[in-house]
């Protein structure tokens, strides 16, 4: 009998798109439940860590993105074939995490002018820096991240390049010619693009 899952995140994609690209690739059946803010505070106590996104397997509950997805990932197959792929994988995605807490800085600055130099010095330091060795590794990995083949990190990935274009208000990928095909490829996955047009509307 399939698990039933839940999954509890605000009304955004961020750092909950991951899960449901993993859950839309596979074609498992979930509930998406999207929390207001104000709906958060008496839910906190209830969650693995005080955070979201939670996903709840049976009821049990798992905290964590990168955590629920490697679970997902080994339930369906979508890990590498052996674990030195799987630890490349799971670098990159540590390395794009980085990256994505540094992007959310800068986005939710308030001053101005500090975020004008923080922007600046994002796209001159830590983009090129972080895409050139993503990119990279796509190179190198016959269009994927690690072993010649799609895994989760991958939809990680591509849900997180998606999200700093957003972030950054630019078209990023477009530089890096191996991400950006990798994007296509994922973006344009039959199920994948299928959840990509019926999810709901959310600011980022």
């Amino acid at each position: 009998m399939a698990p039933k899952y839940k999954l509890l995140y605000f009304p955004f994609r961020v750092i909950a798109e991951p899960i449901r690209f993993i859950l839309a690739y596979v074609g498992a059946d979930y509930e998406d439940v999207r929390i207001e803010f104000s709906d958060w505070p008496p839910l906190k106590p209830d969650t693995p860590y005080g955070t979201m996104p939670v996903l709840e397997v049976d009821g049990k509950k798992l905290g964590q993105s990168i955590p629920i997805c490697r679970y997902l990932a080994k339930q369906y197959g979508l890990l590498a074939e052996n674990d030195w792929d799987n630890a490349q994988i799971d670098a990159a995605v540590d390395a794009i995490n980085d990256l994505r807490m540094s992007i959310k800085n800068f986005y939710f600055e308030e001053n101005g002018s500090t975020k004008n130099n923080m922007k600046e010095k994002l796209m001159k330091e830590a983009v090129p820096f972080y895409y050139k060795k993503l990119e990279e590794m796509v190179k190198n990995n016959g269009g994927y991240l690690a072993g010649g083949k799609l895994t989760w990190g991958d939809l990680y990935l591509t849900t997180m390049l998606e999200l700093f274009d957003h972030d950054l208000e630019c078209e990023i990928t477009k530089d890096y010619p191996h991400l950006a095909t990798l994007r296509n490829k994922v973006v344009n996955i039959p199920s994948i693009k299928t959840w990509i047009e019926k999810r709901p509307k959310s600011e980022r």
